[in-house]
C-alpha cells in the first residue's frame, strides 16, 4: 500500500478455487468465504502479429485457438488429456517424488492404467507433445510465454505433465481477489484470530530452534521466541539452510549446492487513467519479439485492478503492476559496484516495460499518473527472500523435483 494504491507485488492472478481445488477445499474445511470471483477471459495474449484470449469454457477456447492457432487442435486435445492426468495425481496428494519405501508402496496402490499410460510423458517436454505443431512460430511463442510464467523455463524444457497442467490453468479456472491478492491473506488473517490465533507484524525470524533433530521454536530479530509442535517454512531453499544454521541437514546443504539462482523480477507499479482501459479483462501478457529470448523486457504480464474495485486507487485510476523475469546476478553486482548504472539499468527496464503495456493498451504511458520500479535487489530488501529469486525453481524434470 502506497500513496492511495494498493498493488499486487507481482502481476498475478490466482487458481485452486474451483470445485475440489486445493484453495476451495481448505475453504471448505475451515468454513470461511474466498473474496474471489471467476475471472473469464483468464487473460489475452499479444503477439506481435495477433492477439489470442485466453477463454476459460472449453468450446470458446477451442474456437479461439483455431482461429489464432491453426492446425494445432491435435496438440490441445493431448495437453488436456495429459493435464487431467497431472491434476488428478496432484489432488491424490501422492508422495513425489519417492523418499522411502513407504512412498513408493504408496504410489504403486496409485497405479492406474491412465497413469502407466502417462508413464512416458515423464521424461518428453512440452516441445515433443507439440509434434508438427512446433513448425508454426505463433505456437511456439505462445507456449513458450505461457510456461515462463507457470513453469518457468519454455517449451523446450518443461515437463510434459507439468507443463501441460501449467497450461491447462484457464480452462480449470483462474480467479480476481477482492483487494488484490493481500485480500487472501486478510482472509486467513481474520479467520485465525477469530479462532484464538495470535498473528504478529514485522517479527522478523532470525533462528528456527533445533532439538532432537525437530524444529520446536522459532526466535526473532526482536528477542521474542516461540515454541511450537510444527514450524512451516514458507520460505526458499537458501533461507531455510540460513535460518536453520549449523542444524541445517547435509542432504539440503548439498542439493543446494548444486543449484544455480532461479528467475527474479523486474516489477514496474504504475497508477494510470482509468480511461486508458476497456471494461475488461484486467490481466494482459505481451511478447514484443519472439525471436528474441524472453524475458528481461521482452515478455511482461500485466495485472490491472478492476474497473470496479475501489480502495485500490484514486478516484478515475486504476493500480497497474508490470513484471518481467530477469536475471537476479546483474542487478544485485551492480547495486553492490556501481549505483548509478544500477539506476541507469532501472530506467531502461521501466521504459521497456512501459512499451510492452502500451502494446497492449495504447496511451497508457500518457495515462501513467505514478509509477515505481523494482528490481531483484528490492524484492532480497522487502521480502528477504535470497537474491530477490521469485517463481520457483524451472520444471524441467519430474525426477528432480522438491518435495
Amino acid at each position: 500500500f502506497h500513496r492511495g494504491y494498493r498493488f499486487d507485488a507481482g502481476a498475478t492472478l490466482v487458481g485452486g478455487f474451483e470445485p475440489g481445488g486445493p484453495h476451495e477445499r481448505v475453504g471448505a474445511l475451515l468454513g470461511l468465504d474466498w473474496p474471489v470471483s471467476p475471472a473469464d477471459p483468464a487473460w489475452v495474449v499479444h503477439l506481435p502479429e495477433r492477439t489470442i484470449t485466453q477463454w476459460a469454457p472449453r468450446e470458446a477456447w477451442a474456437g479461439e485457438r483455431e482461429r489464432a492457432l491453426p492446425g494445432s487442435g491435435e496438440f490441445w486435445r493431448g495437453q488436456e488429456r495429459w493435464a487431467d492426468v497431472a491434476w488428478d495425481l496432484s489432488a491424490r496428494g501422492l508422495p513425489w517424488p519417492p523418499q522411502s519405501l513407504d512412498d513408493l508402496a504408496g504410489l504403486a496402490r496409485a497405479v492406474t492404467p491412465e497413469l502407466i499410460m502417462a508413464a512416458p510423458q515423464t521424461v518428453r517436454t512440452v516441445r515433443d507433445l507439440a509434434g508438427a505443431a512446433w513448425a508454426d512460430p505463433a505456437l511456439r511463442a505462445f507456449l513458450d510465454a505461457q510456461l515462463l510464467i507457470s513453469a518457468q523455463t519454455t517449451a523446450r524444457h518443461a515437463n510434459a505433465l507439468y507443463g501441460s497442467a501449467a497450461l491447462d490453468l484457464p480452462r480449470r479456472g483462474v480467479y480476481r481477489v477482492q483487494g488484490g491478492v493481500g485480500g487472501l491473506a486478510q482472509t486467513l488473517v481474520t479467520w485465525l484470530r477469530a479462532h484464538g490465533a495470535t498473528v504478529l507484524y514485522r517479527e522478523r525470524v532470525e533462528r528456527i530452534i533445533v532439538k532432537g533433530g525437530r524444529a520446536v521454536a522459532v526466535r526473532t530479530a526482536r528477542g521474542l521466541e516461540a515454541s511450537a509442535d510444527v514450524v512451516v517454512g514458507n520460505l526458499t531453499p537458501w533461507a531455510l539452510v540460513r535460518l536453520l544454521g549449523e542444524d541445517a541437514p547435509t542432504r539440503l546443504r548439498r542439493r543446494l549446492a548444486r543449484r544455480g539462482a532461479t528467475w527474479g523480477a523486474f516489477m514496474l507499479y504504475a497508477g494510470v487513467d482509468e480511461s486508458v482501459f476497456d471494461s475488461w479483462p484486467s490481466h494482459h501478457q505481451v511478447v514484443m519479439d519472439p525471436r528474441l529470448p524472453l524475458g528481461e523486457g521482452n515478455s511482461v504480464f500485466i495485472s490491472a485492478s478492476p474497473t470496479e474495485e475501489s480502495g485500490r486507487a484514486p478516484r478515475g485510476q486504476r493500480a497497474v503492476t508490470v513484471s518481467t523475469h530477469t536475471a537476479v546476478e546483474p542487478w544485485l553486482s551492480l547495486k553492490r559496484t556501481d549505483v548509478a548504472a544500477y539506476r541507469a539499468r532501472k530506467a531502461h527496464y521501466a521504459s521497456r516495460l512501459l512499451a510492452a503495456a502500451e502494446r497492449a493498451f495504447p496511451g497508457f504511458s500518457g495515462g501513467v499518473r505514478f509509477r515505481l520500479s523494482a528490481t531483484p535487489a528490492s524484492f532480497e530488501r522487502f521480502t528477504r527472500r535470497a537474491d530477490g529469486m521469485v517463481g520457483g525453481f524451472a520444471q524441467t524434470s519430474l525426477w528432480s523435483a522438491w518435495g
